[in-house]
């Protein structure tokens, strides 16, 4: 791989950053400055990270403040800023007829490169990314995480300074993850580029980068230097009890541990208060989470036959609910948790 240079020691200002989309606000009031290597975008689907990374390539208008990236201004200077930038978007944007090469080649090319620097470029990178066997195959026929692997070659291409990364694991089985958070850190430690990695996986962001901002409802929740962290021998760890135990947690503060508790407050509009159906609420959820898996998202219907569920599910969730269910739709329903 040809290796670009880091002139800037600030890879990202964000200055009360507005973004209004629909007349809705979509980003509120950003304020950070990042330079480290890698700078992970942390957040919930919705937060707007995705809409953060647009702004800054300069797809969606600022309502007001200003942003910086590579020293260079957003407002003034946006041409010069694209063509130092890589991006991987989360969908797929392919042409299904071409071959791998043939694309990569395009979008060196659009991105500045005479064609036959970009062809040599574009196997170069393929090879780097572990499709050179099948640089000649159509986008069409490649299974998702070859079109994943794709969409990095394309980023990767032109020798950008900064590289963004929109979900990169999205859709990827362990190995594929795994062979693709290795590549991101390869890139990390070898200098070629900042890097912006968004995710709403904190294992992604954590093994990768050394800042990390997270997102929530379009604001900046809190910023981390997970380098320093490191240094400082700290480990993060995510528990979930049943039920809050203040006495566990304030054992755990005397041991010298900084916690962030988040306490279920209602579920399905059972509120844990002022109504005696909570717990109920809250042993169908959990059961749910233990059948299906607590990280996936799964729409099932009354019969439930596609994923093996038991007719009795459903029977048993109507008797503590105290009313019909028709379906249940996980993503859905872990999202309304309060």
């Amino acid at each position: 791989m040809i290796e670009a240079e880091n002139t800037s020691p600030t890879a990202i200002e964000l200055e009360g950053l507005t973004v209004d989309l629909g007349g809705r606000p979509i980003l509120i009031d950003l304020c950070a400055s990042l330079g480290g290597r890698a700078i992970g975008l942390l957040g919930p689907n919705g937060a707007g990270k995705t809409t953060l990374l647009r702004s800054l390539l300069g797809f969606f208008p600022t309502t007001s403040g200003s942003a910086r990236v590579l020293g260079l201004s957003l407002e003034n200077e946006g041409k010069e800023l694209r063509a130092q930038i890589g991006y991987m978007p989360e969908n797929d944007s392919f042409v299904a007829g071409m071959t791998a090469v043939h694309f990569v080649r395009l979008m060196a090319e659009l991105s500045g490169l005479p064609p036959e620097p970009a062809l040599e470029r574009a196997h170069e990178t393929l090879f780097y990314v572990g499709l050179g066997e099948a640089r000649y195959r159509k986008l069409g026929t490649f299974s998702t995480g070859m079109k994943q692997m794709v969409k990095l070659a394309q980023a990767l291409v032109h020798g950008p300074q900064l590289l963004m990364l929109d979900e990169p694991t999205n859709g990827l089985d362990p190995p594929a993850r795994k062979r693709m958070l290795e590549l991101v850190t390869d890139i990390r430690d070898r200098g070629e580029a900042h890097i912006v990695l968004s995710s709403h996986l904190l294992r992604d962001v954590e093994m990768v980068c050394d800042e990390v901002i997270i997102l929530k409802n379009g604001r900046i929740a809190a910023t981390c230097d997970l380098e320093a962290e490191r240094k400082a021998n700290r480990s993060f760890v995510e528990l979930e009890l049943q039920a809050s135990n203040d006495d566990f947690a304030r054992k755990l503060t005397e041991l010298g541990c900084e916690l962030a508790v988040h306490e279920i407050k209602s579920i399905c509009g059972f509120d844990k208060n002022t109504n005696a159906k909570f717990e109920n609420a809250l042993k169908a959820l959990q059961m749910f989470m233990l059948v299906t898996g607590s990280g996936q998202k799964r729409k099932v219907n009354r019969q439930g036959e596609e994923y093996g569920w038991p007719s009795s599910v459903f029977s048993t969730l109507e008797t503590w609910l105290g009313g019909d269910v028709d379906y249940i739709d996980y993503g859905q329903a872990k999202e309304n948790i309060l």
